[in-house]
């Protein structure tokens, strides 16, 4: 549980950190973001690895309205195996600009400490997403189920290499064989 509290604390903190040098890597978001189809549980896939997330296995993502408008975050996973310890991190997230820039999200776990959640690449569906931030050190592939068919991986590999990321930095997050 220790972890999580950092997570939410840490997240913040470092999403909103400065790369200290200027990125060539793409970080333009997707022009449209359906708020109402994006809703729901998302299977972290792969992602950079991070203190706040070391370790974490079976890691979901869910996303709701919350009463205020906001969006309710709720992150999980397990402690190195898939029967470890379940670890929650509840957040909320806002959309600052959503006329203009509806997929560049501000995601806070503590307090009023926000960092960046850009949707990068969105399946037109809605069935898989790449996640960055304003900083080249964050990075996440999701899905809506738990396992991702190798030829849909593998195109987002090129995509988030054509971006100007570091593919081999991602690890990939172990899921339960069904959701």
């Amino acid at each position: 549980m220790v972890s999580l509290l950092l997570l939410g604390f840490l997240i913040n903190g470092l999403l909103t950190g400065c790369s200290g040098q200027q990125s060539l890597i793409d970080k333009s978001v997707v022009k449209e973001l359906d708020l109402e189809k994006y809703l729901g549980t998302w299977y972290e896939i792969a992602r950079y690895d991070h203190r706040f997330e070391q370790g974490l296995v079976g890691v979901t993502a869910n996303y709701s309205i919350r009463p205020d408008g906001k969006i309710k975050v709720v992150n999980s996973g397990y402690q190195n195996t898939l029967d470890g310890e379940y670890s929650e991190a509840i957040g909320k997230a806002k959309i600052p600009d959503p006329e203009n820039e509806p997929a560049k999200l501000k995601v806070s776990f503590f307090w009023i400490f926000y960092g960046d959640y850009y949707v990068l690449e969105l399946d037109e569906d809605y069935q898989w997403a790449v996640i960055g931030s304003s900083s080249d050190k964050y990075l996440w592939i999701l899905s809506r189920s738990t396992q991702m068919e190798p030829a849909i991986y593998n195109d987002l590999l090129k995509r988030i290499a054509d971006r100007g990321y570091d593919t081999s930095a991602l690890i990939k997050v172990k899921q339960k064989e069904n959701n």
